[in-house]
This record gives structure tokens, C-alpha cells and sequence, in this order.
């Protein structure tokens, strides 16, 4: 597996520790008919921006977790707990009574657990929507691929091992979907988000522009201006998803954004915004920075080899069914006042994916090293 794709992997597993920060750019207005949503995790990322949608909108929800993360988050929220895995401590045993309308699953690694939970819960909900990724996909990605693309396989389909560098990852979560859909035929609603971003992100992939940019001074950007990427803000998905229960909408889709081709350069410019008077940018090109040990920039791929299709999913389905996006300025500022009232607070959640300050300058001396022999 690539390593520019281990990232999206692995980061994808932190998805399900935020405080309601993104509650603030969350409309209030109340749904025609309240819905009891039971959501399996929700301390995460996805979760508490899906939460803060549903509240907004006047809904009933459930948590169902451990009760080890952040446990004092939303106190007037009703909370059950449990394991995932029906054979660890009580298991599911808090789920079985209870009603709900809808099932959010953005918990969901393994299909046994998810067997486990969509059977016991089909009888008593009317909905259930499983949180994918975009790395259900047969390697490499197709260029402009959309939800009928080929789905990644395993050697051993009944393994729980997500391998060493989490190439079993994609693997497991489509057949997370096909135990969804085997549990509840037709009632159920698979989302695959490809890079979720915004506040609250603990990954510290896309947090990493903005705060890089804030500090000015050379910043290093890989690749080139019209390199295409997708990102989708953590609080736009939690909204959709939302809808998606109101409207009781069933059918797969790729979660990817904006609706129209952004380009890395657009990314850029919009933290270039945030950034101060002194900050220069200088772009290396994809081939250097490809020759280079350890030199890891979050969120950008390479658009060329076995990457070139990555950030070239097709959105057209979501978009039908209601997904929006925000001006990608909005996410860039919102991010980076996140990060600021981490600093002094919960230090755990401040951490940043990409190069060192050390390893960033190092890359720029090569480069112009390189540039003055060519000379």
C-alpha cells in the first residue's frame, strides 16, 4: 500500500475526541418530525459534529459507547454503555431495548461487530447508516471513480487484523458493509468519506496548513497549484448525515467534496490568508519530494502513478441527496482558531501530522541545493 494512502488509513481510525467546538456553525432549526437517533460511539470527530447537527434540529439522541472518552460530553444526552464486541465485558447487552429511528454506526471496524449490533438492533429501527471510507476501493484508484468501482479484498475475509500498515483497513470496512446490508436488507446507508477535516480533527493532517502557515516565514507545499484534492468539513458531513436520517435515504456514496474540482493551489491561498506579512511559499515538486526520506505532507497525493486517481472521486450521488460544502476559507479559518484554544488546554489534541520544522528546512536546503547544479 502506498504510503501516502497509510495516512488516510490510519488517521481514519481516530475519527470516532472533540468538544462541541463545531456546534457553533450549526443552524438551529427543527426538523418536521423528531427522530430518535441512536448513535454507536459519537465521543470522536465524526461524532460529536453529527451530534451537534442532530440536537440542532430538535432530535432525540442516544449514545452507546464505553464511557472511557470524554465522558462528560453532552450531559443531557442519553447515554448507554458497552463494547462493540459482544464477547467483551456486558458487550451489547445495554442495546436490547429500545427503539430508535435511525442507527449512525461510525464505529465500525470489524464485521463481526457490526453483524453483531445491525442484527440485534433490526427488529427495533427503521435505519441504519454505517460509516465507510473511501478505502473500500480496489487499489489503485480509479480516475474520476465512483460508488459502482471495484471494493478491496483479503486473504482471510474472517480476520480481525488490520495488517502492519493497515492494508487490511479498506478490506474490513467493506465487509463491515456487506454485514450491514446482510442484517438489514435495504435499510441501510453507506457513506465513504475520503478526508474529513475542520475543528476537532485530532489527526493533526489538514490542522497542519493553516497552523503552518500562521507561523509564516518559507513554508514547503508539495506538488503544484492545480494538483487536485478533496476534503470534506467534519461539520457539512455531520449535517448530511442528519438529513440523510430525516430523509430515510438508503443507498451508498461517496462523501467526498467540494461539488466541483478544488485545486491544492485553492487550498493554499486560503491558508496563505491566515498566514503574515513575512510568509513565502515555495512548491516542490512531486518528484522531489518523493526522494526524499520521511518527507510526509498530509492531505496532498501525488496526482500521478498509482495515486492518480485518489482525489478524483465522484461526489455527483451525495450531492443528489443533499450534501453541501462550505467555502473551503471558512474550514481553513474555523481550524486554526480551534488549534489556538487547544494550546492552553488539552495538549493531548494539539498534535500535528507532517514534516518537522527541522525536516522542512532541510527539504528547502536540497531543493535550492538542487536548483543552483542545474544551474
Amino acid at each position: 500500500m502506498n504510503r501516502f494512502i497509510h495516512l488516510l488509513c490510519h488517521c481514519s481510525i481516530v475519527l470516532a475526541c472533540a468538544a462541541p467546538f463545531a456546534a457553533q456553525a450549526v443552524q438551529e432549526t427543527n426538523a418536521a418530525k423528531p427522530l430518535r437517533i441512536l448513535i454507536l460511539g459519537g465521543t470522536g470527530f465524526l461524532g460529536p459534529a453529527t451530534i451537534d447537527a442532530a440536537l440542532a434540529r430538535g432530535h432525540k439522541v442516544t449514545m452507546f459507547n464505553r464511557g472511557k472518552t470524554r465522558p462528560d460530553l453532552y450531559p443531557n444526552v442519553e447515554k448507554l454503555h458497552g463494547d462493540r464486541d459482544p464477547n467483551k465485558g456486558e458487550g451489547l447487552k445495554a442495546l436490547e431495548k429500545g427503539e430508535w429511528d435511525v442507527v449512525i454506526d461510525n464505529s465500525a471496524y470489524y464485521p463481526r461487530m457490526v453483524t453483531a449490533s445491525a442484527e440485534l438492533l433490526a427488529p427495533r429501527c427503521k435505519q441504519y447508516i454505517l460509516i465507510s471510507t473511501i478505502s473500500v476501493y480496489k487499489e489503485p484508484a480509479p480516475m474520476h471513480g465512483d460508488e459502482k468501482s471495484p471494493l478491496a479484498t483479503m486473504p482471510d475475509p474472517t480476520s480481525e487484523n488490520m495488517g502492519k500498515s493497515y492494508e487490511y483497513y479498506g478490506p474490513l470496512k467493506a465487509l463491515c458493509e456487506r454485514a450491514a446490508e446482510k442484517a438489514m436488507p435495504g435499510r441501510v446507508t453507506i457513506v465513504r468519506p475520503g478526508f474529513i477535516v475542520g475543528p476537532d480533527d485530532s489527526s493533526g493532517r489538514f490542522t497542519y496548513w493553516p497552523v503552518r502557515f500562521s507561523k509564516g516565514g518559507e513554508v514547503a507545499v508539495p506538488g503544484k497549484p492545480t494538483d487536485p484534492v478533496q476534503i470534506i468539513d467534519v461539520r457539512d458531513l455531520g449535517e448530511w448525515l442528519v438529513k440523510l436520517a430525516e430523509d430515510g435515504t438508503t443507498g451508498t456514496f461517496n462523501a467526498c467534496g467540494p461539488e466541483r474540482r478544488l485545486s491544492w493551489g485553492t487550498v493554499i491561498e486560503a491558508c496563505q490568508k491566515v498566514s503574515p506579512a513575512n510568509t513565502k511559499t515555495t512548491w516542490l515538486p512531486a518528484e522531489f519530494v518523493d526522494r526524499q526520506d520521511g518527507l510526509n505532507f498530509p492531505i496532498w497525493v501525488p496526482p500521478t502513478g498509482e495515486t492518480a486517481g485518489f482525489h478524483t472521486w465522484s461526489n455527483e450521488r451525495a450531492v443528489k441527496a443533499g450534501l453541501r460544502f462550505r467555502p473551503v476559507e471558512a474550514t481553513v479559518k474555523d481550524t486554526l482558531a480551534w488549534y489556538k484554544s487547544q494550546e492552553k488546554g488539552e495538549k493531548g489534541r494539539t498534535q500535528l501530522a507532517g514534516p518537522t520544522a527541522e525536516a522542512e528546512a532541510k527539504a528547502l536546503a536540497a531543493w535550492k541545493a538542487e536548483k543552483a547544479d542545474k544551474k
